[in-house]
């Protein structure tokens, strides 16, 4: 029986990050406390200790990020209990990441070469590898919206089924909130006339199917997280993010931690920041608050070359800056990291449109690049795993 390539990628994919992180179970093991708490009937956790980043509310402390992981989690966790390796899921859905990576670029019709050298560069010329080998609670969502995005596009260009869609989209969603944003540009997508519309042309026939599919899992899901929030915080609305950054020494007492006083901040964590440089080994010192998108992952440009489907390179451009607007205006880049992990977010979009434009060529310059970008982002997976995180 012949193994299909992107189920090869997807395993090669997770036993690289397991190899990567030496096998190793994180501290940082929020989203195994959350799944504890729900198994036990409640949305508080065993606090640990402030290593452990909790919001203290009303006499307990909760879990901010988004619950999908920890719903991943739950079977393993009701297995092996607080013993469970955060990290081992982290692994698992970088290979499903990757897989849907290599499923997509069939589906747009990329050569099996090229193929192999973009779903390279998105496992170590981004962020996700990175993210992926150290399964930390902030790293772990962002592989696991990453992998259910990319499940979402695949979809997309595939059979089109609009609760399969939302089902990814919702999961996406719960991992890392930006990924809400996308939403309705899957909605104009399973609606169009083509899975790869090249002018925007209403396809009547699908209406009622998608509406009910589609917009069924999305009230469902609503409705499950509106249930969650009220259990942590006694009302609809989701306050984790706001109340703590008004608890957070680097924020404020008062108002949104998305403002735009904080778009010149990010414009330079993103493009400009780079490493420290020292004449002693390692000789490059990354900066503990990150490394910009042009130093460690250059290859990603290449996205501006995608040109047909209009329609839909149209529609990827539109999610990717529509994901990317929270980062932006948010009080802190990401904190401790490599590269720029809250690029995770709206990365899978830009992959879409290099591989639209790799379906002309690859040209030498842009291999260049994602050689670089390779490197770039390995060497932060090795500087973190000899100095930073060695001991665990």
């Amino acid at each position: 029986m012949k193994v299909r390539g992107y189920v090869t990628a997807g395993i090669v994919a997770a036993l690289i990050t397991l190899i990567a992180g030496h096998f190793r179970s994180t501290p940082y093991n929020n989203y195994v406390l959350l799944a504890g708490a729900l198994l036990h009937g409640h949305t508080w956790i065993a606090w640990p200790g402030s290593y452990i980043d909790a919001l203290a509310y009303r006499g307990e402390h909760y879990v901010i990020e988004g619950p999908v992981p920890a719903l991943l989690l739950l079977p393993y966790v009701a297995v092996a209990g607080a013993a469970a390796n955060q990290t081992l899921l982290s692994a698992i859905l970088c290979g499903v990441a990757i897989g849907a990576a290599w499923k997509l670029g069939e589906r747009l019709g990329l050569g099996r070469t090229a193929n192999v050298w973009l779903t390279a560069v998105l496992l170590a010329g981004t962020d996700l590898l990175w993210c992926a080998m150290l399964g930390d609670v902030w790293f772990i969502a962002h592989v696991s919206a990453a992998a259910f995005t990319l499940l979402a596009l695949v979809e997309l260009c595939g059979k089109r089924r609009g609760w399969l869609v939302a089902l990814w989209a919702v999961a996406a969603a719960g991992s890392r909130f930006s990924l809400v944003l996308a939403i309705p540009v899957y909605a104009a997508l399973l609606i169009a006339s083509d899975p790869q519309p090249q002018s925007w042309r209403v396809d009547s026939s699908r209406l009622r199917a998608v509406l009910l599919g589609f917009g069924g899992v999305l009230l469902g899901a609503g409705a499950l997280y509106s249930a969650y929030n009220v259990a942590r915080w006694g009302t609809v609305a989701d306050i984790g993010y706001t109340t703590w950054y008004h608890q957070d020494p680097a924020g404020s007492p008062t108002g949104s931690p998305f403002r735009l006083q904080y778009l010149g901040y990010e414009l330079w964590s993103f493009f400009v920041q780079r490493a420290d440089f020292s004449a002693v080994f390692p000789w490059i010192r990354p900066s503990y608050s990150g490394i910009a998108l042009t130093w460690t992952s250059p290859a990603l440009i290449f996205a501006l070359w995608a040109r047909k489907p209009r329609a839909f390179v149209v529609a990827m451009w539109t999610a990717a800056i529509l994901v990317a607007i929270p980062s932006f205006l948010y009080y802190v880049n990401g904190f401790a990291q490599y590269g720029m992990r809250h690029a995770l977010d709206f990365v899978p979009f830009l992959y879409v449109l290099m591989v639209l434009g790799a379906r002309v060529r690859l040209p030498l310059w842009v291999k260049v690049l994602l050689v670089y970008s390779c490197v770039a982002s390995s060497y932060g997976v090795w500087y973190w795993n000899v100095f930073l995180r060695s001991g665990n």
